[in-house]
């Protein structure tokens, strides 16, 4: 087996083999897994196996699937997680639509909500409509106090909330302490026992270290805006925020789309979020994935950042005026200078505007990157599954993936 993927029997890695072993519960599905082979896969004894998964129990996150036929002895038990046991908001906000999705501990959607949004109406008004629609369908799919487990049993032991190490950890933020007359008292989501939190997507640039956000292309005023805590103010819940296009790579990378691909976001604007070696790569700044605003026209027409020639000028350009097909190529360009600074694996693509036209976008792109690839193999390029939802599933996907060792992908 592969030891740098293995458990460690030590009381400061207790919530990361509990990690290991949820993420093997999850891979397992309802078949389940035995304890055993639990052991064998991590690298844990069978002593500590045992402790975890009682625990587990205990918390109602796994449950017993059945016996296994031994080679010897007494029949195995079988031990499988339970979808329900946990939930993730995940909410993507674009310039003019907010989008909001509940999963299950499995990444299954069982609420789903979308309206229209004005990103620069102010934050006030960006942090309420986000309280409300988190809230509405919190309780529309689940109720208050669902019999869940204690939220706590969903974070790492010892520790605060999923992912908090510190302020520039990257993780989710507490909530601060609740008075009656603070929008803590109301809200409807601290009652939501199985709730890991919010995650939340939108344009960049931003810090997602410290949740705050930077100069988001053509809304200049939420420059410097924390938006992370303002939010965990308000829900009374773990929050992490993270720009759109690494909350889709990173929802794409734990269903499995490789370990070396680009994803493409067009719809209003243009970002990429990449994954490498099977990790979601944000930079040392978060500034990763600017791909929108790479100049590929030096005279070219004026974008939204300042400069000139930028692929998302030109790209929405040629989308506005109805030639799709040049949309593509100029994607397809964009494209072409990526797979050539990275040398990856896939390019998918998604987004509302990609999603208009899909066959057009896939054929133009890669009809670029045929040409530039010079005979050393095309890179394929495909539409992203999970449709316009997939930043939104993306998002919730900040929370869930520390609860199985997955936190960039």
């Amino acid at each position: 087996m592969n030891r740098t993927n293995g458990g460690a029997n030590l009381l400061a890695l207790r919530s990361h083999n509990t990690a290991l072993v949820l993420d093997l519960l999850r891979t397992a599905g309802p078949e389940g897994i035995s304890r055993l082979e639990l052991a064998d896969r991590t690298g844990l004894t069978p002593q500590a196996v045992s402790k975890i998964t009682a625990r587990l129990r205990e918390e109602g996150l796994a449950a017993e699937a059945g016996r296994r036929a031994s080679t010897g002895g007494k029949p195995r038990t079988v031990l499988r997680l339970v979808p329900g046991a946990g939930h993730a908001v995940g909410v993507h906000l674009d310039r003019d639509e907010l989008r909001a999705v509940l999963v299950d501990l499995n990444g299954m959607v069982v609420g789903e909500r979308r309206t229209p949004l004005d990103l620069g109406a102010g934050a006030q008004a960006v942090v309420a409509a986000v309280a409300r629609e988190a809230e509405g369908m919190a309780a529309e799919a689940l109720g208050p106090r669902n019999g869940g487990p204690r939220p706590e049993a969903l974070r790492p032991t010892g520790e605060g909330p999923v992912g908090a190490a510190g302020g520039d950890s990257g993780g989710a933020v507490p909530a601060g302490p609740t008075t009656p007359d603070s929008p803590l008292a109301a809200s409807s989501l601290v009652a939501v026992g199985s709730l890991v939190g919010v995650g939340v997507a939108l344009p960049g640039p931003l810090d997602h270290a410290r949740g705050v956000l930077h100069r988001v292309t053509g809304f200049p005023e939420w420059d410097g805006f924390p938006l992370r805590d303002a939010l965990a103010r308000r829900l009374g819940v773990p929050v992490v925020v993270d720009k759109d296009t690494n909350a889709a790579a990173l929802g794409l990378a734990v269903g499995g789309a490789g370990r070396s691909f680009a994803y493409l976001h067009l719809g209003t604007g243009l970002g990429a979020g990449l994954v490498i070696g099977g990790a979601v790569h944000r930079g040392a700044r978060t500034g990763a994935g600017e791909f929108g605003h790479q100049v590929i026209q030096l005279d070219g027409p004026r974008c939204g950042c300042g400069n000139r020639g930028c692929v998302e000028a030109l790209c929405l350009g040629a989308v506005a005026r109805g030639e799709i097909g040049e949309a593509a190529r100029v994607l397809g360009a964009g494209a072409a200078n990526l797979v050539g600074l990275l040398d990856i694996d896939l390019v998918l693509l998604g987004g509302r505007t990609v999603a208009a036209a899909p066959e057009a976008f896939v054929r133009g792109v890669a009809a670029v990157l045929d040409e530039r690839a010079r005979g050393a193999g095309a890179v394929p390029v495909r539409v992203a599954p999970g449709g316009e939802r997939g930043v939104a599933e993306g998002a919730a996907q900040l929370l869930l993936g520390p609860l199985f060792g997955r936190a960039d992908g």
